[in-house]
């Protein structure tokens, strides 16, 4: 029996022994090991207080302020402090109900956990900020007003190539882990607002406060010891010419296309014009969420930067580099003449023009002959110099890669698109090996058909021919305030000039383009005291599908002056239905005289602005296909209604008050929303490649397609 009672004790013991040992070891990982609690007492006894750097400024041509700061206030919340405060004064001000309030509170421990602030609600207006003001004492700890610097728009001006600004998401966040962004941030969502986000975003800083036992902030932890100070943005300095900038808006005004400027010497970006714009200026502050929403939902789709994004055929304006190339493979010379019936006859069918005639290289381009660029293009391809059709296209797309055509140029505006310039193995794949010839793209000799460029890459285009061989790739920003610490501004100082032309070749096409300008298509846009070198051209434009013909695009491209060019540019109008030389070629020729003369005087001049100001030149297609497009996705919304049970078959609207809620519903059960900007899926804007509307890939297949009319490319 005391053998039992011994073996008892002693398990007694150890069992005492080891709950002891893992007390004494759960109090040494506590307080040693272990920072959880600490940390808790800390969050509650201090209160860290964010504050928000100023972003840098972007000044203009002269030192123009174009992107400045201003101050509104975040009202945040800290979810471990909300118990006792008056939440009935926070609805009322803020104008939400109490299950919004609950929604938002719990939003914002999932972003940032209990004891840390988030944004409750945005960029409060003045109005809700001093009523705001007034209850503090009600609702705090739980709520606290935070200065956050926004952007100020002096010109409301150059919204697409400025960009805007957009809270973080949890994607972000994932992709710069690391980099000091947090949940409530603001970075720049596009523009050079997004491409120089590291520079201009500056550093947030942080204050300590001690709080009382009340939990209200009341003095500095230590006289600030801790803190740290926000530190600016860096600034931007461009060379864009805020004035020109909102002149070339206001003449695209109701009509849809772009303008690009651009100074050939240094490839600094003059003006960049995207129809229809926005109003930069509303994307900020407590009516951004709504605006950016009308903008989503905008048939015309103005967040589209058309400048960079959009493609579109050259037109006539390509002609141009095809006689660089036909000159330079020795396929003909400037004294080259042919015989024009109309237009050009081979392959069968009549690629046909407005002006018969015999024409050489300066006269061709001056008339825009779509029988002299035909045969030119025909012997580029049939060139004996090369053993078969393959080599000679690859070596015209070589050419035209070292143009600054078929690749992406590398603008410091993101979303560029990289057109398309069509190689042996395109057509390879298109047609299948040796199924196709010249007369398979005939149509791309006079910039129809495959060959895509955006008006970047044309404005490009116009600073190569000015600088007769080489351009800088086309930029915003020209320098940074401090240094450009990170390289971001080096490969804008290069100059490309892959292909060696020589420079009467050059003064050779300079001759035909001024000959546009003095007596050809762009003559009725010519300016007095200005030599301009100009092209016009008239875009042909089809529906999706290529069968359906659509208004032509107008396209100008040209540079000035001649003997010492100071601007390259062009200007597209889509669906204008008439010549480049109509609607595109005053707006340029306007452009130029303002920019060189910095302003216009002449009366007939003056009326022309008046006249273009009041073109409305946007086609009722649009809007139709907008409409059709919204019921597709509206019928989509609604089956998912269905499905979930909101409604109980497709015809049934009963009981749904407001569609776009449920759908909101639908992208939080998804758990795909943004917390950035507010974006509905059936309303994004649409691929850049499809806003043309105006090619197909088969466009020149004579069997298929419908051919150029004869006045398809003036």
């Amino acid at each position: 029996m005391s053998d039992y009672n011994a073996i008892r004790s002693r398990i007694i013991r150890a069992i005492f022994a080891a709950a002891f040992i893992v007390i004494i070891l759960q109090l040494f990982n506590l307080q040693v090991l272990s920072n959880k609690y600490g940390r808790m007492a800390d969050d509650q006894a201090i209160y860290r207080k964010i504050i928000y750097p100023s972003r840098g400024f972007v000044f203009g041509n002269g030192g123009k302020i174009i992107l400045d700061n201003t101050t509104l206030y975040d009202l945040v919340v800290i979810p471990s402090q909300v118990r006792g405060v008056d939440t009935n004064a926070i609805c009322r001000i803020v104008g939400i109900d109490t299950a919004e309030f609950r929604k938002r509170v719990i939003s914002a421990i999932i972003k940032n956990g209990r004891y840390q602030p988030s944004v409750f609600e945005g960029l409060l207006t003045n109005t809700t900020y001093a009523r705001l003001n007034e209850v503090m004492y009600k609702i705090q700890p739980g709520f606290d007003l935070i200065e956050r610097p926004v952007r100020k728009y002096p010109y409301d001006a150059a919204g697409p190539l400025l960009g805007y600004l957009g809270e973080v998401d949890s994607n972000f966040l994932k992709k710069h882990n690391g980099e000091g962004y947090r949940m409530g941030d603001y970075v720049g969502i596009n523009g050079i607002e997004k491409t120089y986000e590291k520079v201009m975003m500056g550093q947030r800083g942080i204050q300590y406060w001690q709080r009382d036992n009340k939990n209200r902030p009341t003095i500095h932890i230590e006289n600030g010891k801790y803190d740290t100070a926000a530190i600016s943005g860096s600034n931007l300095y461009t060379s864009i010419d805020i004035d020109l900038q909102k002149f070339g808006e206001e003449l695209m005004v109701n009509k849809i296309g772009s303008i690009v400027a651009i100074n050939p010497k240094t490839g600094s970006i003059i003006a960049m014009i995207s129809g229809p714009g926005y109003q930069p200026a509303r994307l900020t502050g407590s009516e951004r969420r709504s605006y950016f929403n009308s903008l989503l939902r905008d048939p015309l789709r103005p967040l589209l930067n058309r400048s960079v994004s959009a493609v579109y055929s050259p037109g006539s304006t390509f002609k141009t580099l095809n006689a660089l190339v036909g000159l330079q493979e020795g396929v003909i010379t400037t004294q080259t003449s042919f015989y024009c019936p109309g237009g050009y006859m081979g392959c069968g069918k009549r690629m046909g023009c407005l002006d018969p005639g015999t024409f050489s290289l300066q006269a061709a381009i001056t008339h825009s002959c779509n029988g002299y660029f035909g045969n030119v293009m025909e012997r580029i391809i049939n060139n004996k110099a090369y053993p078969d059709v393959d080599s000679s296209l690859n070596v015209w797309a070589r050419y035209m890669n070292g143009f600054g055509l078929g690749h992406k140029l590398g603008v410091d505006i993101p979303s560029e698109n990289s057109g398309l310039i069509p190689t042996a193995r395109y057509y390879n794949r298109a047609w299948g090996e040796g199924k196709w010839s010249f007369c398979t793209f005939k149509s791309v000799s006079i910039g129809q058909g495959e060959v895509l460029s955006t008006p970047l890459q044309v404005a490009n285009e116009m600073a190569y021919i000015a600088n007769k061989g080489w351009y800088r790739i086309p930029h915003v920003v020209d320098s940074i305030a401090g240094g450009d610490k990170w390289g971001l501004l080096d490969k804008f100082k290069e100059k490309h000039s892959a292909v060696t032309v020589a420079d009467s070749v050059f003064e050779a096409v300079h001759d035909g383009m001024q000959g546009v300008m003095e007596s050809g298509t762009g003559r009725g846009s010519k300016v007095e005291g200005i030599n301009i070198c100009g092209k016009t051209g008239t875009v042909e434009n089809y529906a999706p599908g290529g069968v359906i013909k659509r208004p032509n695009h107008a396209f100008f491209a040209a540079f000035a002056p001649r003997e010492d060019p100071q601007i390259a540019i062009m200007c597209v109008v889509e669906n204008s239905g008439r010549y480049g030389g109509t609607y595109a070629a005053p707006i340029v020729t306007l452009m130029i005289e303002k920019y060189l003369r910095d302003s216009i005087t002449d009366k007939t001049r003056l009326g022309k602005i008046e006249w273009l100001k009041k073109q409305n030149l946007i086609p009722a297609f649009v809007y139709a296909d907008f409409r059709r497009q919204d019921s597709m996705d509206h019928r989509a919304d609604t089956a998912y209604l269905v499905k979930k049970g909101y409604l109980r078959h497709l015809n049934d609207t009963l009981g749904i008050e407001d569609l776009d809620m449920e759908i909101m519903d639908k992208k939080e059960d998804s758990k795909k929303q943004s917390n950035s900007v507010p974006q509905r899926e059936d309303s994004l804007p649409a691929k850049p490649a499809l806003i043309n509307n105006s090619n197909s890939p088969a466009l020149t297949d004579d069997k298929k397609k419908p051919q150029t009319p004869p006045d398809s490319t003036q």
